[in-house]
């Protein structure tokens, strides 16, 4: 199928050009089917005819599309100054080929080929898919790329599969452990979850008693939620997701003033307060997250079985039903929540498949990561609730010429709120720091 014709209009100061390729679903069965990839190019209107390097930005998630260009990040506006900055939609993400409640129908009740499909949507893929375009825009000649969060971890999958693809990689809050299996970092990730739940109640400290009073009201009433389904305790804790960002960090205590009034029957949760809830803990928008939260870990014969799920127990702080004070948990997903999130009961059945599968290809390559000859640069947030620190120097110091700048100012979306970021890293590369 060919490709459509190139499509530019003029934005805020920007020239943005959309770009729509075919690839493979499977890159080791090139004739096989095939995806729509979507990626739009940017640059500074007035440098729109200058031979500018082209940058990758390759966005966290996993199953997040690229940011849009009137509402991306500080990052943009300064890569801008000296680069043509490609957006890529991630596979079965934005206007890429979708993958969701609705295309995923087609396998019915077949929940191994959904897993197969989904299978193919990992870091992997992704690099591949961004080689293709690679090709697309510039032939043989490498770009640089950087990576934030799980943007990181495709970046060094891309240091693995492709290097010859790179001129330059930077890295924002996304150092992925290369060996360590998904048990360790949710192991991690709890106990960095608990230290950002104690800052946040220090900050708030009357919002523990509004929190717990959320929770005995959710264990006594049949809330249900704007999209029919009732609110459950688990699925509420499931908000301290926002804690882990400095732009969000705040977002639940502004929504807890707003938890109950008075109603006929006494104390009510407000539509205002469950509609801000479901906007954060619903999977509507980015079903892939839940997904493959777990799968972008997964390598070698080791299943992942419901990590987050399995290792919770070894954090008794979170078990709303001992009676404590509630503790919020963050980046995790549960099986549960194919049962209780609308968006995710169709896909239940794909993600139990991919929890039990036994046959994950590598992600990293070490002996090419030992011998890497990409200039990499990353920036490692010290208090990171997302990413652990030590995972993060650990493969740090596994990748040949990588050089880290440890950030105790930044929360993971560093890069997004402060420009200074990605400066710090661009002068790094270019040996002014």
């Amino acid at each position: 199928m060919s490709s459509p014709v190139p499509v530019s209009y003029r934005h805020g100061g920007l020239v943005c050009t959309d770009h729509t390729i075919d690839v493979p679903l499977d890159h080791g069965d090139p004739g096989g089917p095939s995806l729509s990839l979507f990626a739009r190019e940017v640059v500074a209107e007035g440098r729109e005819h200058e031979k500018l390097p082209r940058l990758l930005w390759l966005q966290g998630g996993p199953g997040g599309r690229a940011e849009r260009p009137n509402a991306a990040g500080a990052w943009l506006r300064r890569a801008l100054a000296g680069h043509r900055v490609v957006l890529m939609d991630q596979r079965g993400t934005g206007r890429s080929t979708p993958a969701d409640r609705l295309t995923l129908a087609r396998f019915g009740t077949d929940h191994h080929a959904a897993a197969g499909f989904l299978g193919h949507f990992r870091a992997d893929s992704i690099v591949r898919d961004a080689e293709q375009l690679r090709r697309h825009f510039q032939g043989e000649q490498p770009w640089s790329v950087l990576g934030q969060s799980f943007g990181g971890f495709a970046t060094l999958t891309y240091l693995s599969l492709a290097p010859e693809g790179l001129s330059q990689a930077y890295i924002t809050g996304g150092l992925p452990t290369l060996t360590g299996h998904a048990d360790d970092v949710y192991r991690a990730a709890y106990a960095r979850t608990l230290t950002h739940n104690e800052r946040y109640f220090a900050r708030y400290p009357d919002d523990q008693r509004l929190a717990d009073a959320v929770a005995a009201h959710l264990e006594t009433h049949d809330v249900r939620m704007p999209t029919g389904e009732r609110l459950t305790v688990r699925r509420f804790q499931t908000l301290g997701i926002t804690f882990g960002t400095s732009a969000k960090f705040d977002s639940l205590h502004y929504l807890l003033e707003t938890a109950f009034t008075d109603g006929v029957r006494g104390p009510e949760l407000t539509d205002t307060f469950l509609r801000g809830v479901d906007a954060a803990v619903s999977f509507a928008e980015r079903p892939l997250y839940a997904a493959l939260h777990e799968p972008i870990y997964a390598q070698g014969t080791r299943p992942t079985a419901w990590s987050a799920h399995r290792v919770r127990q070894e954090f008794p702080a979170f078990d709303a039903e001992q009676g404590g004070p509630v503790r919020f948990t963050g980046e995790m997903v549960y099986p549960w929540q194919f049962e209780e999130d609308p968006a995710l009961v169709p896909l239940k059945g794909a993600a139990e498949a991919l929890a039990a599968r036994t046959d994950w290809p590598a992600l990293y390559d070490l002996d090419r990561l030992a011998a890497n000859k990409v200039p990499v640069v990353a920036a490692v947030y010290h208090d990171d609730m997302y990413v652990d620190r030590e995972h993060a120097l650990a493969t740090a110091g596994a990748v040949r010429g990588l050089r880290t700048w440890v950030s105790h100012d930044h929360a993971h979306d560093g890069v997004r709120a402060d420009p200074a970021v990605l400066d710090r890293l661009l002068a790094m590369a270019d040996g002014r720091d």
